[in-house]
Protein backbone atom coordinates (compact mmCIF):
# COMPACT_ATOMS: atom_id res chain seq x y z
CA UNK A 1 0.00 0.00 0.00
CA UNK A 2 0.95 3.71 -0.68
CA UNK A 3 1.30 5.82 2.54
CA UNK A 4 2.34 9.16 3.10
CA UNK A 5 2.39 10.09 6.36
CA UNK A 6 3.38 13.54 8.08
CA UNK A 7 4.69 14.55 11.34
CA UNK A 8 6.13 17.06 13.29
CA UNK A 9 3.34 19.47 13.97
CA UNK A 10 2.43 21.36 17.02
CA UNK A 11 1.84 24.82 18.76
CA UNK A 12 4.28 27.57 18.68
CA UNK A 13 4.60 31.19 19.29
CA UNK A 14 5.33 33.52 16.57
CA UNK A 15 9.49 33.62 15.64
CA UNK A 16 9.36 29.91 16.56
CA UNK A 17 10.52 26.60 14.29
CA UNK A 18 9.10 23.69 13.01
CA UNK A 19 10.21 20.77 11.08
CA UNK A 20 7.86 18.47 9.56
CA UNK A 21 8.51 15.00 8.02
CA UNK A 22 6.92 13.37 5.81
CA UNK A 23 7.37 9.40 4.92
CA UNK A 24 6.55 7.80 1.91
CA UNK A 25 6.34 3.94 1.89
CA UNK A 26 4.73 1.86 -1.26
CA UNK A 27 6.43 3.72 -4.19
CA UNK A 28 10.42 5.32 -5.33
CA UNK A 29 10.10 9.14 -4.49
CA UNK A 30 13.35 9.52 -6.84
CA UNK A 31 10.68 9.00 -9.97
CA UNK A 32 8.33 11.63 -8.32
CA UNK A 33 7.62 15.39 -7.79
CA UNK A 34 6.18 16.01 -3.78
CA UNK A 35 5.74 18.69 -2.07
CA UNK A 36 3.96 20.20 0.67
CA UNK A 37 0.55 21.77 0.58
CA UNK A 38 -1.63 23.94 3.20
CA UNK A 39 -5.12 24.79 4.41
CA UNK A 40 -6.03 27.08 6.89
CA UNK A 41 -9.79 27.64 8.06
CA UNK A 42 -11.83 29.60 5.42
CA UNK A 43 -8.83 29.55 3.04
CA UNK A 44 -8.34 27.52 -0.16
CA UNK A 45 -5.24 25.00 0.03
CA UNK A 46 -2.52 26.18 -1.55
CA UNK A 47 0.99 25.20 -2.56
CA UNK A 48 3.88 25.85 -0.09
CA UNK A 49 6.87 23.82 -1.57
CA UNK A 50 7.75 21.19 -4.29
CA UNK A 51 10.40 19.39 -4.94
CA UNK A 52 11.24 17.41 -7.92
CA UNK A 53 12.99 14.49 -7.27
CA UNK A 54 14.54 13.51 -10.43
CA UNK A 55 16.46 16.61 -11.17
CA UNK A 56 16.04 18.33 -7.39
CA UNK A 57 14.21 21.24 -8.92
CA UNK A 58 12.66 23.41 -5.85
CA UNK A 59 9.35 25.95 -5.83
CA UNK A 60 8.19 28.00 -2.80
CA UNK A 61 5.76 30.12 -2.83
CA UNK A 62 6.03 33.68 -2.22
CA UNK A 63 4.69 33.35 1.58
CA UNK A 64 7.38 31.74 2.76
CA UNK A 65 10.86 32.05 0.91
CA UNK A 66 13.54 32.89 2.94
CA UNK A 67 11.85 31.42 6.04
CA UNK A 68 11.10 27.21 5.18
CA UNK A 69 13.67 25.11 3.16
CA UNK A 70 12.21 21.74 1.80
CA UNK A 71 14.81 18.70 1.66
CA UNK A 72 15.05 14.81 1.27
CA UNK A 73 16.32 11.98 2.32
CA UNK A 74 16.62 9.76 0.11
CA UNK A 75 17.73 6.62 2.13
CA UNK A 76 14.61 7.28 4.22
CA UNK A 77 12.20 7.87 1.38
CA UNK A 78 11.37 11.22 3.72
CA UNK A 79 11.00 14.93 3.00
CA UNK A 80 11.07 17.50 5.26
CA UNK A 81 10.03 21.25 5.58
CA UNK A 82 11.79 23.04 7.88
CA UNK A 83 9.61 25.90 9.02
CA UNK A 84 11.50 29.42 10.89
CA UNK A 85 10.34 32.61 11.90
CA UNK A 86 6.67 31.16 11.37
CA UNK A 87 4.06 33.66 11.42
CA UNK A 88 0.41 33.31 12.82
CA UNK A 89 -1.04 33.68 8.84
CA UNK A 90 1.67 30.31 8.85
CA UNK A 91 -1.37 28.22 11.07
CA UNK A 92 -2.71 25.41 8.86
CA UNK A 93 -3.19 21.59 8.61
CA UNK A 94 0.04 20.70 5.99
CA UNK A 95 -0.02 18.10 3.87
CA UNK A 96 2.52 16.38 1.52
CA UNK A 97 1.22 14.81 -1.67
CA UNK A 98 2.94 13.27 -4.95
CA UNK A 99 2.17 15.40 -8.83
CA UNK A 100 -0.37 12.54 -10.64
CA UNK A 101 2.69 12.13 -13.04
CA UNK A 102 5.40 9.93 -12.40
CA UNK A 103 8.83 9.72 -14.42
CA UNK A 104 9.02 13.73 -14.93
CA UNK A 105 11.30 17.00 -14.20
CA UNK A 106 10.40 19.77 -12.09
CA UNK A 107 6.34 20.38 -12.42
CA UNK A 108 5.27 23.70 -10.53
CA UNK A 109 4.02 23.63 -7.19
CA UNK A 110 0.41 24.16 -8.26
CA UNK A 111 -2.19 22.06 -6.33
CA UNK A 112 -3.43 20.90 -9.96
CA UNK A 113 -0.05 19.14 -10.56
CA UNK A 114 -0.12 17.13 -7.50
CA UNK A 115 -3.29 14.90 -7.79
CA UNK A 116 -1.41 12.19 -6.77
CA UNK A 117 -1.17 10.56 -3.33
CA UNK A 118 -1.90 12.32 -0.25
CA UNK A 119 -1.62 12.17 3.33
CA UNK A 120 -3.47 12.93 6.22
CA UNK A 121 -1.75 16.34 7.28
CA UNK A 122 -0.48 17.40 10.85
CA UNK A 123 -1.61 20.80 12.33
CA UNK A 124 0.56 23.50 12.90
CA UNK A 125 -0.64 26.13 15.05
CA UNK A 126 1.16 29.49 15.44
CA UNK A 127 -0.22 31.89 17.80
CA UNK A 128 1.09 33.85 21.44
Amino acid sequence: QVQLVESGGGLVQPGESLRLSCAVSGLALIYYNIGWFRQAPGKEREGVSCIAMMDGIIDYSDSVKGRFTISRDNAKNTIYLQMNSLKPEDTAVYYCATAYRVGVNHLSCDTNNYRGYWGRGTQVTVAS
